[in-house]
């Protein structure tokens, strides 16, 4: 429409590359679009190596600790308790690492402040938000190692000491 206008207006004016606004916008951030996803797939796959790692971590533990369990279970140990047992294990790990982690996101965020578009320097939601999504992918990867743990056979875990 706007070809047609300004050939009307002048057919010796010549117009190429008309775009809107809008397509002159996003083909200007279009490489900061880019470094967003790629830094959101990194991201994505820093949580899973962590979490297959801190599954392997909580995994390897529980087996060294059947016959433990297994007496705990033989003494009436609940499923429940044996859960809530290893899960306490992963928690104070989340937590450390989530303390570390928080102080030095705190630190890091002046150096990349300049980046973070539509958020502010310590936002407390985006704080609040990442603390969550790693607790939960830390909850995810020790449940199962848990449930394991909670299903053990006392007889066979004493039988094996």
């Amino acid at each position: 429409a706007v070809r047609r206008i300004v050939h009307d207006a002048s057919a010796s004016v010549s117009i190429s590359d008309v775009v809107t606004q809008a397509q002159s916008i996003d083909q200007t951030i279009s490489q900061q679009h880019t470094f967003a996803d790629l830094g959101t797939c990194f991201a994505v796959l820093a949580l899973l190596i962590a979490s297959v790692g801190l599954y392997g971590a909580m995994a390897y533990t529980v087996a060294r600790r059947t016959g433990e369990i297994g007496i705990r279970m033989a003494l009436g140990a609940q499923r429940r308790g044996i859960i809530w047992m290893v899960l306490r294990e992963v928690l104070a790990i989340s937590a450390a690492g989530l303390l570390v982690g928080y102080g030095a996101a705190r630190f890091a965020t002046h150096f990349v402040e300049s980046f973070l578009y539509g958020l502010k320097a310590n936002d407390p939601l985006a704080m609040a938000a990442a603390i969550l999504i790693l607790l939960a992918a830390a909850l995810a990867a020790g449940y199962l190692p848990a449930w394991r743990a909670s299903r053990i056979d006392p007889a066979v875990a004493l039988r094996n000491e």
